[in-house]
């Protein structure tokens, strides 16, 4: 059983490409949380795996949340995750593995695949030029087999990118992320044609069209796929976003 979130595809695609290719069936995190899903019966030898994007520096907010309350009938043969990140991942794996070891679960491996930057509503924050994104989309998916491989094999591994001052960024940064970050600041411009294109790739669902253009609800991870999957790019975070490219797992 593999849980996974994902707001502009790259940990989607890392999670239905493992779920292929080991048969396995993929839960899709604020999907369980909406239906109040969180207690999982595993058979004999299942693995466990949790594949999601890193949000300054750290699993999102939601990712945790559904862990805390996680409920796993059986034991799993190996726990693993598989985190997406533009740069460095911090202290993930350590705060990922306590979440676990809470829940009685023990994290037996963490690969970590770098892939293109997604995260553009801060100054000085955009998306990767396209040959980076192109070259990072490339290794990730060069590494894919052999992280299978090691997945199938049950290796015990982690090759998460702590980066440096790895403790500040995750367990100061990281925890006041959720404490400023919000969908107030999302609005769309005159350019915006309609099409509801926003409501459908929002995975909390917190977006709706009221007389023709998108509203924010207050429930957001603030992913960026509503920025990001607007065709005509009418959708912006204040000013932090104009002028900035866009980005989304193809």
């Amino acid at each position: 059983m593999i849980f996974y979130y994902s707001g502009c595809g790259n940990s989607k695609f890392i999670a239905t490409s493992i779920a292929e290719e080991l048969n396995d069936n993929l839960v899709f995190i604020p999907e369980a949380q909406r239906n109040n899903q969180y207690e999982y019966n595993l058979s004999e030898g299942e693995m466990l795996g949790f594949v999601y994007p890193i949000y300054s520096w750290r699993p999102p907010h939601l990712v945790e949340e559904f862990v805390e309350k996680l409920v796993v009938n059986g034991k799993p043969s190996y726990v693993w995750t598989a985190v997406t990140c533009g740069d460095n991942v911090g202290e993930t794996e350590k705060i990922f593995r306590k979440e676990l070891n809470d829940r009685g679960l023990e994290l037996n491996a963490a690969y970590c695949f770098k892939m293109p930057n997604t995260y553009v509503n801060m100054m000085g924050m955009t998306v990767d030029r396209e040959e980076v994104a192109n070259e990072k989309n490339a290794k990730a998916k060069e590494k894919l087999p052999k992280v299978i491989e090691m997945i199938k094999s049950k290796t015990a591994f982690s090759d998460m990118i702590k980066g440096v001052f790895p403790r500040f960024k995750s367990n100061v940064i990281g925890s006041g992320f959720y404490k400023w970050a919000s969908d107030e600041p999302f609005f769309s411009t005159d350019a915006c044609i309609s099409c509801g294109m926003c409501t459908l790739v929002c995975p909390l669902q917190n977006i709706t069209l009221e007389e023709g253009r998108p509203k924010w609800h207050g429930n957001c991870n603030t992913c960026d796929a509503c920025y990001h999957y607007c065709p005509k790019n009418a959708i912006q975070y204040g000013k932090k976003t104009k002028g900035k490219g866009q980005y989304h797992f193809v």
